[in-house]
């Protein structure tokens, strides 16, 4: 694969990568302003920019509001209330007659007799009276309060808080974790993307001086039209490969400034040298590297902490709660809507002192605990897999890395001997002891030592952040 073909791979890579680990950042404003950043005051910029990360961000703000949530489930809880009705028919009730067994007792205790001179007999059915009972309208005004006294499971809630916070925050630092990553392999790879456009100019710069000599020499009879030729072709092939290595480096920016969050027309500069002593200062020494360095093991954790508070509110909901409730409310009833002149108004009040003390749930609560459970024991089996992913991870990219600086190495060497092979070629063409093939195959020699020393290159930028990410110290 020649150096053209690799990169249009990569960046095509990496710009998928972007587009799904970053989104694109739309920015409405029109202003253009100049940057000229470190890789540091990238990540910077990203993470005050990224929609991923202000996302995380604001993720952490609405635990915080869930927590006062929960919070304000434990402080008293007071209401007020008020209220009118009116009662176009009011209701009409069916009673027993209970006037007139009264009356016809007072009359026989008196003897009063009938129009026939009989004493007056009580009869044996009064029969219903017709009444109604309320008036048009009615008005009632009052507060209510309550306030829980004991809930196991509020009590857990409360106790949960600080690690539901910690959760959010160490989602937020994986995903921003994540965005950093990709934001130093293209950083790094646009800057290394200038010693590719250096090797070409320098390639373009042999071709051009090995064109005017080739000409003078067939001027002289010492060369032929198709050697002219030959090196025309090398020539216009580098320059188009040049072309096409500026636009991929310039749609590399884009990608950069998309998972930035920067607006595309802002200028960005990147400040930051890559060498080959910068890619391999100190980065095999892990430095007793523990599993929690690891932020995603760290959310591992906490998830089963989150695990152990779901199973002791589970638990601890079958124990009993208790409550206090109170109300004062002022009633008032009139046939008229005067409520606001003269007229009595009525108190009414309570206070409650209420247990409840659950006896049997149909077995549910036994179902949610041994549910709770279980999925405690899922976060725990997902952790210890978590640690052999990481020994693994870590092994393969200690792996990775050390091949590629190895490499890199080699490939150095490699093209700073095919460079000498050049140099001598070019000389012995120029006194005439060598022919334009030899010179030929050692300038197409030389390009192909500079294409493995850039992939070279670019693999050990990746392979590094790797490792860095894999031992927690990106």
């Amino acid at each position: 694969m020649n150096l053209k073909d690799w990169t249009s791979v990569k960046w095509v890579f990496l710009l998928s990568g972007l587009l799904c680990a970053g989104g694109v950042y739309a920015q409405q404003d029109t202003a253009i302003h100049q940057h000229a950043f470190s890789l540091q005051q990238a990540l910077d910029y990203a993470k005050q920019h990224n929609v991923q990360v202000k996302n995380a961000l604001l993720d952490i703000q609405v635990q915080q509001q869930v927590n006062r949530e929960v919070t304000g489930r434990a402080y008293p809880q007071i209401s007020a209330s008020a209220s009118t009705t009116y009662n176009p028919a009011v209701a009409t009730q069916v009673i027993p007659n209970f006037i007139s067994p009264a009356m016809y007792q007072v009359l026989i205790a008196e003897g009063v007799k009938d129009g026939n001179g009989n004493p007056i007999q009580m009869p044996g059915d009064f029969g219903f009276i017709a009444a109604q009972f309320g008036t048009k309208f009615g008005a009632s005004a009052g507060v209510s309060l309550s306030q829980i006294l004991f809930d196991g499971q509020v009590f857990v809630g409360l106790q949960a808080r600080k690690t539901l916070i910690k959760f959010s925050e160490k989602q937020a630092e994986i995903t921003e974790e994540t965005i950093r990553a990709n934001i130093a392999k293209i950083y790094y790879q646009l800057v290394a993307g200038k010693t590719q456009i250096g090797l070409i100019d320098a390639n373009i710069a042999l071709l051009e001086k090995l064109q005017h000599d080739t000409k003078v020499m067939y001027e002289n009879g010492f060369a032929e039209q198709l050697d002219m030729d030959k090196i025309s072709v090398q020539l216009a092939n580098l320059h188009t490969e040049k072309e096409s290595a500026l636009t991929q480096i310039q749609n590399g920016f884009l990608g950069l400034k998309a998972l930035m969050g920067m607006p595309v027309k802002d200028a960005l500069t990147l400040t930051d040298e890559i060498t080959d002593d910068k890619i391999k200062e100190g980065i095999l020494d892990t430095g007793g590297f523990d599993y929690t360095q690891r932020r995603d093991f760290q959310y591992a954790d906490l998830g089963i902490k989150l695990g152990e508070y779901d199973l002791k509110r589970y638990k601890l909901a079958k124990l009993p709660t208790l409550s206090l409730n109170g109300y004062y409310n002022k009633n008032a009833q009139r046939n008229k809507f005067d409520f606001f002149g003269k007229g009595e108004w009525f108190d009414i009040s309570a206070i409650t002192l209420q247990l409840q003390i659950p006896i049997f749930t149909g077995f549910s609560a036994n179902a949610r605990i041994a549910q709770a459970n279980l999925a405690l024991q899922k976060s725990i089996n997902q952790r210890e897999a978590l640690k052999i992913s990481i020994d693994s991870e870590i092994e393969t990219a200690r792996n990775t890395f050390t091949t590629a600086i190895k490499t890199l190495d080699y490939q150095k060497k490699n093209m700073a001997l095919a460079q000498t092979v050049f140099d001598q070629t070019q000389k012995k063409f120029e006194i005439g002891t060598g022919s334009n093939t030899e010179i030929t195959q050692a300038q197409t020699d030389l390009k192909a030592a500079q294409t493995n020393y850039i992939t070279a290159l670019y693999n050990a930028i990746i392979a590094k952040i790797d490792y860095t990410k894999a031992t927690g110290k990106l």
